[in-house]
């Protein structure tokens, strides 16, 4: 048997929602020059810099993007098994910054978790929010994302995927389902 895809989003629908993503942090931040976007690996990482192109459209000012690894603050590694980590890319302090953690699917929210830990070994950031593309349920802690793309129910059985150009070579949101 095979599984069942569902396109959840395309192409223009991302688009869509990142733009409309970057005109609610341009709203809640306000002071822009504070703002990092920080894009945990993998596909967190292309995300926060198209943010940081939206934003640059929308206000005409740069705002500051870095890559987050998160693999060693992890508490399932023994789980998921092993990963090879990335590299963070932070190149600048994150203190009295207001950082924006971005992934692309917040699903039980250990990712996140593990994020917040991983983001106090560049700084003391002022202010922290969450933004993901797809927001799946099922968390296990209580962790909320202040940004959400796109909020999609699922069974637990189920998976999100989501493409992004620079990595898969399409941009794309799917729903896969098992027979």
């Amino acid at each position: 048997m095979s599984q069942l895809v569902v396109e959840i989003l395309s192409a223009d629908e991302i688009r869509r929602t990142l733009r409309r993503l970057a005109s609610e942090i341009i709203e809640r931040v306000q002071d822009l020059s504070k703002l990092a976007l920080l894009g945990i690996h993998t596909r967190g990482v292309p995300l926060a810099y198209a943010l940081a192109r939206q934003i640059q459209l929308l206000e005409q000012t740069s705002v500051s993007v870095g890559a987050l690894d998160i693999t060693f603050y992890r508490d399932d590694l023994d789980q998921i098994g092993p990963r090879t980590p990335n590299k963070s890319q932070i190149p600048f302090d994150l203190s009295n910054k207001v950082v924006v953690l971005v992934d692309d699917v917040i699903y039980k929210g250990r990712t996140v978790r593990a994020a917040l830990n991983a983001v106090t070994d560049y700084g003391r950031p002022e202010l922290i929010y969450l933004g993901v593309l797809v927001d799946r349920g099922h968390r296990q802690l209580p962790i909320h994302p202040d940004f959400t793309g796109k909020h999609l129910p699922t069974a637990s059985e189920e998976t999100v995927k989501v493409y992004v150009e620079s990595i898969d070579g399409r941009d794309a949101v799917e729903l896969i389902r098992a027979p």
